[in-house]
C-alpha cells in the first residue's frame, strides 16, 4: 500500500524544467575552470618533480666528482688494502654530504666501500661502462639499498682511470622533498580554482540577468515569436536606446519613414528625418497619436520610454499610416459641407417660395413676381459667374455649395473676376480636397472674429503655362509671423478640431496632397490670410477625350 501511495503521489505529467542559459554558462565555465586548474596543477607538479629530480641528480654528481678528485681517494686506491684505507673516509663524506651511500670501487667495479660492510668486495650492481671510459653515469637504479638516484664518475690520475666513485640518494628522500613542495602547488591551484569559480559565478549572474533566467528553448521561441510579430503587424515599430541609436525597426516602419534595411545601430539624428519626428523617436515623454505629415503621408505617432527596473533605457515608437483615412475624412468633410450647403440652399429656397406663395395669397401678384424674378436673377448670376470661371464640374459644385454655406454663417464667398480654371487641368478629387479645406479654415477664422467690418473670402484660380495657381484669401484677423511659419506643422490649428487623424490635420492634409501632386503651398499672414497653392498642370491623352495639356 505504501508503494502504491508513493507512485500515485507523483505527477505523471511533471517534467524537469530545462536548465537556464545562465546555468549552462555556469556549468560550462566551471568544467573549463576545473580542467584548466587540474591541468595547471598537474603541469606544476610535473615541473616540481623534474626540478627535484634534477636537483638530486646534480647533487650526487657534484658530490661524486668532489670525492673522486681528492688525494685521499687516489692514495687509498693505491694502498695495499684499499678497503681499510677508504672505509672511514667514505662514511665521513657520506655523513657530511647527506647522501645515502658513497661507494668507491676499482676500475672493474669491485667495491672497496659500502654502507653495508657485508657487500664490500662484491661487484657494483649499476651501470659503470661510461665511467670506465672516462664519462659520467647518472641513473635511477634499484640496488642493494633500494631505489636510488646515483652517479658514477671516474677517478683519474695521470690521465688514467684508476677507480670509480658512486654517490647515491634514496628515492624516498626525493619523494619526501617533493611532498614538502606539493602543498604549495595545491594551494596555488586552489586559489586559481577559487578565482575561476567566482568569475564563472559572476558571468553566470550577468547572463541570468540579461536573459531573465530563460533557457535556450525559451530564448529561441521568444526570438521566433519576436520576428513573426515584428514583421507581421501592420503598424510601424521603432525602438531606440538612450543614445538615440535604432535597435529595432520593422518593415512597416522602414517603409513609412523611407529608411533602408541597414539602419539598425545608426543614430536617428543621422538619418535626415524631420527634427520633430526625430525628437519623438528618441524622447522619453509620453505621446499618443500625434499626427505627422511625412513623405506625403499622414502618420499617427505614439511613443514612450522603455523602462527597466524603473529606469528609462530607450524609447518605443509606433507609427500608424492614416493617409487614406485622412483623405477619406477630408472628402467626407467636403461632401458633408456640400450637403449642408445644399440643405441651406433648399431651406433658403423654401423660405423664398413661402414668401412668393404668401404674396400671391394676399393678391399682390406683381410684388410676388418681382421678388421671385430678382431672387432668380441673383442666383443665376452667382451660378453663371462660378461656372464661367471654373469649368471643372466638381470644383464648381464645391464653390457653389461653399458659397451658400458661408452665406448661412454670415460670410461672403466671392470668385475673383479674373479667375479661370479649365476642365481636366487638375485632378478633381485633389482640387476639391485642397480648396474645401482652405475655404473651411477661412470660414472658421471669420466666424471666430465677430468684430470684423467685413467677412469676405475670395477664391482665385489661374493657369500660367505649365502651372495652375489656386488662391484662397480672407479678410479675417490673419496669421502672425510665427503662426504662418508653423501653419502646416502637425497639430497646428486656430480652433478646437478633433477627428480620426487628430487635431489640426486639415492643413497638413492639404500640404501632403499638394506634395503628392508635385506642387507647393505658401501662406502670408497679414492683412487677412492668403494661401497660394502652385500645382503642375497634368497631361491628358487623346484616349481620355480631353485636350492636350502641358
Amino acid at each position: 500500500m505504501l508503494v502504491f501511495i508513493v507512485f500515485t503521489d507523483r505527477d505523471p505529467d511533471r517534467r524537469v524544467h530545462p536548465r537556464s542559459v545562465a546555468s549552462h554558462v555556469l556549468l560550462s565555465l566551471s568544467v573549463v575552470a576545473v580542467l584548466v586548474v587540474a591541468m595547471s596543477v598537474g603541469l606544476a607538479y610535473w615541473q616540481v618533480y623534474r626540478q627535484v629530480d634534477e636537483a638530486a641528480s646534480n647533487k650526487v654528481t657534484d658530490v661524486a666528482f668532489a670525492i673522486a678528485g681528492t688525494d685521499d681517494v687516489r692514495e687509498g686506491l693505491a694502498a695495499d688494502d684499499p678497503a681499510a684505507a677508504l672505509r672511514e673516509f667514505a662514511e665521513r663524506e657520506r655523513a657530511l654530504t647527506g647522501t645515502d651511500f658513497v661507494v668507491i670501487m676499482s676500475v672493474d667495479g669491485v667495491r672497496h666501500t659500502h654502507p653495508n660492510p657485508d657487500l664490500v668486495g662484491g661487484r657494483f650492481g649499476g651501470t659503470i661502462a661510461p665511467a670506465q671510459a672516462g664519462g659520467v653515469v647518472v641513473e635511477q637504479y634499484t640496488g642493494s639499498l633500494g631505489p636510488s638516484t646515483r652517479a658514477v664518475v671516474p677517478v683519474v690520475q695521470g690521465g688514467q682511470v684508476i677507480g670509480l666513485v658512486s654517490v647515491g640518494l634514496a628515492r624516498g628522500k626525493v619523494w619526501d622533498q617533493l611532498r614538502q613542495l606539493l602543498p604549495r602547488v595545491l594551494l596555488v591551484g586552489l586559489a586559481a580554482g577559487a578565482v575561476s569559480g567566482v568569475a564563472a559565478l559572476a558571468v553566470a549572474r550577468r547572463v541570468r540577468r540579461q536573459t531573465l533566467g530563460l533557457n535556450a528553448k525559451d530564448l529561441a521561441r521568444l526570438h521566433d515569436h519576436h520576428q513573426a510579430v515584428l514583421h507581421a503587424i501592420q503598424e510601424g515599430l521603432v525602438i531606440t536606446d538612450r543614445e538615440g541609436r535604432i535597435q529595432v525597426l520593422n518593415d512597416e516602419a522602414a517603409r513609412l519613414l523611407g529608411l533602408g534595411e541597414e539602419v539598425e545601430g545608426r543614430r536617428i539624428a543621422d538619418l535626415g528625418l524631420p527634427p520633430d519626428l526625430a525628437a519623438l523617436l528618441t524622447g522619453t515623454r509620453q505621446q499618443t497619436d500625434a499626427p505627422h505629415a511625412h513623405r506625403g503621408r499622414v502618420l499617427l505617432v505614439s511613443s514612450g520610454a522603455v523602462l527597466r527596473d524603473g529606469r528609462p533605457v530607450g524609447t518605443l515608437t509606433t507609427l500608424r499610416d492614416r493617409t487614406e483615412l485622412a483623405e477619406l475624412t477630408g472628402q467626407l468633410g467636403t461632401v458633408r459641407g456640400m450637403a449642408d450647403a445644399l440643405h441651406a440652399q433648399s431651406h433658403e429656397a423654401a423660405n423664398r417660395l413661402h414668401s412668393v406663395v404668401t404674396l400671391i395669397e394676399l393678391g399682390r401678384t406683381h410684388e410676388a413676381l418681382r421678388f421671385a424674378t430678382d431672387e432668380l436673377r441673383a442666383t443665376q448670376r452667382q451660378r453663371d459667374g462660378v461656372l464661367a470661371a471654373v469649368e471643372e464640374p466638381a470644383v464648381a459644385a464645391l464653390l457653389l455649395g461653399k458659397a451658400s454655406q458661408a452665406a448661412e454663417r454670415g460670410v461672403t464667398l466671392e470668385i475673383d473676376a479674373d479667375a479661370h480654371l479649365p476642365a481636366d487641368v487638375l485632378p478633381a478629387r485633389e482640387a476639391v480636397t485642397i480648396l474645401g479645406n482652405l475655404i473651411d479654415n477661412a470660414i472658421e477664422a471669420l466666424v471666430q472674429a465677430p468684430d470684423l467690418p467685413a467677412r469676405t473670402i475670395v477664391v482665385d484660380a489661374q493657369v500660367d503655362g505649365a502651372q495652375a495657381l489656386l488662391t484662397v484669401s480672407d479678410t479675417g484677423p490673419g496669421l502672425s509671423d510665427d503662426a504662418a511659419e508653423h501653419a502646416f506643422e502637425r497639430g497646428w490649428s486656430t480652433k478646437a478640431v478633433s477627428g480620426p487623424a487628430g487635431r489640426g490635420i486639415g492643413l497638413a492634409l492639404v500640404q501632403q496632397t499638394v506634395e503628392q501632386l508635385g506642387g507647393h503651398i505658401t501662406v502670408t499672414g497679414y492683412p487677412g490670410a492668403t494661401f497660394v497653392v502652385t500645382l503642375p498642370v497634368r497631361e491628358r491623352t487623346k484616349e481620355e477625350g480631353a485636350p492636350w495639356m502641358t
